[in-house]
């Protein structure tokens, strides 16, 4: 027997009211449809937060303890002190998971300010940090065919990628001002996703994804401005494997034009091909072969056993 919404119901229920979705609020597990939080949460009213999005594939979700070990990192530079543990918070997650009976989900975590003891107190010394988590169907930046034939996007005109003096880029955050309007300005010129360049006119990433680019066979990825992604960390150390030389460093626009191949990594969407930048074709119009290589064995290697995989106790 579980607690739901302050009452206890059998697991093995077939008409669970958390299946397809499941979050936790305050303690207690919700149907994800039905998930609130308070007006008055630092979170919602400041974007006082940070957080972390996690893969769940064929039962087995992907990298939990390096995504909650980033998410409580990025909690202490925002200086959130946590009153769970990374044990804890992994336990949250599972069970969500699996209360949500969903064997392809993504799972989201974020650790608030919480509020303070009077409606809109935003910086009280006496606010509590809170934790939020939720698993919901499988989510797919890009369109799912994309995955095969590859994507198209546009690099933003109209705005840049927030520079690390006004926001952390390290810590994963809800401050999406440009990365919305990036999107917006990408679905008015026909494309799947935005890229953005920072303030230098180089790479920086896309809205909610890394960008990786091959040229003469070698990986380029940039290292400011950036979320280190757990999928990005996955694509290099599968290139690694492979033998394909991967650098970590300024890409300036002109290389990112001039790349042979170009591909996105993200929790929601793994390894995607970019095969239309601009409206241009990039390389051949197709996916190339490392890129290819990339997305085959990432794919693989969040569905077979490994320590990166735990499955899920449905």
């Amino acid at each position: 027997m579980i607690r739901y919404s302050g009452h206890d119901i059998d697991e093995g229920a077939p008409a669970s009211p958390l299946a397809g979705g499941c979050a936790w609020i305050d303690g207690d597990y919700v149907p994800a449809a039905s998930a609130r939080i308070s007006l008055f949460d630092a979170g919602f009213a400041h974007s006082d937060l940070t957080y972390t999005a996690v893969a769940v594939w064929h039962g087995g979700i992907f990298r939990l303890g390096e995504h909650v070990e980033r998410l409580l990192d990025g909690a202490r530079k925002l200086r959130l002190e946590c009153a769970l543990t990374a044990e804890e918070i992994e336990t949250i997650a599972l069970r969500c998971t699996a209360l949500s009976q969903l064997r392809e989900a993504f799972v989201w975590i974020a650790v608030t300010r919480g509020q303070g003891p009077t409606p809109g107190d935003r910086m009280s010394p006496a606010m509590q940090p809170k934790v939020y988590a939720y698993a919901i169907p499988y989510l797919w930046v890009f369109p799912q065919e994309a995955q095969r034939d590859g994507a198209s996007a546009v690099v933003a005109r109209h705005v840049r990628r927030s520079g690390r003096g006004t926001v952390d880029p390290t810590v994963k955050n809800l401050q999406w001002g440009d990365l919305t309007k990036a999107t917006l300005e990408a679905r008015e010129r026909g494309a799947m996703q935005p890229i953005l360049l920072d303030s230098d006119n180089c790479l920086a990433e896309g809205a909610g994804f890394n960008v990786l680019i091959v040229t003469n066979g070698t990986v380029a990825t940039p290292v400011r401005r950036v979320i280190p992604g757990r999928q990005l960390r996955t694509a290099i150390e599968i290139a690694a494997r492979c033998g394909i030389p991967v650098e970590e460093r300024d890409v300036s626009s002109e290389e990112l034009y001039a790349a042979d191949e170009i591909f996105a990594t993200t929790t929601a969407g793994g390894v995607t091909p970019i095969v239309e930048l601009d409206g241009a074709a990039v390389g051949t119009g197709r996916p190339g072969p490392i890129t290819t290589a990339i997305r085959d064995r990432y794919w693989q290697l969040v569905d077979e056993p490994s320590a990166l995989v735990r499955k899920i106790d449905y």
